[in-house]
């Protein structure tokens, strides 16, 4: 073997080993982001998880608004890259406690009996005007103290939470999308989706409660979402009055 040859030779086995290399280390760092996800989420490989939605308000018995069905199928997309599995569940079907598997629940306490237990047993600190003829008030947040009304089609706010079953970070979480339009929710999911890497460098594992403003919905949808505060501490602590409510009684 002259020298060329040779040259060729260890050229191409360099070239060989510099490919396997480099697919390895891409291996590795994709399995590291897939497992950073997989905890993020709660859910390792093949695990089950719960989508819980509301029902049209007088609609169909089955039936669900079109935003929150797009909110589905951004979440269905989650699920699938974490190598899980989802159910769709009903709100006023669902029987059974959280912490041993993923929970996705959407919509307000006012169409979703599930929603609105999340939030009295967990964010005690939040209050929803879920009442039908509230005029202007209707829809409207209540966290720690801070009023945040509803204007259709160019303000809307939504809760995008992530909490564990007392506090515990190796419990399977449950994500609450509780927004004011059903168009929020999509919008909440769609942060979501775009910003779980931030977010679970940022938290952890941890629970985190983050209040968002959906910009101007009637022209550009669930797309143009910001995030107004942290509000975690604040929605997690009872709200004064009903702190006063409950020593009374």
């Amino acid at each position: 073997m002259n020298d060329d040859v040779r040259n060729i030779v260890l050229g191409l086995v360099a070239t060989g080993i510099s490919a396997s290399l480099g697919w390895l280390a891409r291996t590795h760092l994709w399995r590291r982001k897939l497992r950073r996800k997989q905890a993020f989420f709660g859910l390792p490989d093949h695990a089950e998880s719960l989508l819980v939605v509301n029902r049209n308000a007088g609609g169909p018995e089955l039936s669900v608004m079109r935003h929150d069905v797009f909110a589905l199928l951004e979440l269905s997309a989650l699920i699938k890259d974490c190598n899980a599995h989802a159910q769709v569940v009903a709100h006023d079907a669902t029987r059974q406690g959280f912490g041993e598997r993923t929970e996705f629940c959407l919509g307000g306490p006012a169409s979703n009996r599930r929603m609105e237990a999340h939030l009295s047993s967990l964010l005690p600190g939040v209050q929803v005007n879920a009442e039908a003829e509230a005029g202007p008030e209707q829809g409207k947040f209540r966290v720690g103290g801070e009023d945040y009304r509803m204007e259709g089609g160019r303000s809307e706010y939504v809760l995008l939470a992530r909490l564990t079953a007392g506090g515990r970070s190796e419990a399977r979480p449950v994500f609450l999308f509780c927004g004011q339009r059903a168009v929020t929710n999509q919008a909440a999911t769609r942060y979501l989706a775009r910003h779980h890497e931030r977010l679970a460098r940022k938290y952890g594992t941890g629970s985190f409660v983050l209040l968002l403003k959906v910009v101007n919905s009637q022209a550009y949808g669930p797309d143009v979402v910001e995030l107004v505060a942290d509000v975690t501490r604040a929605a997690r602590t009872p709200l004064p009055e009903a702190a006063s409510a409950d020593a009374a009684a």
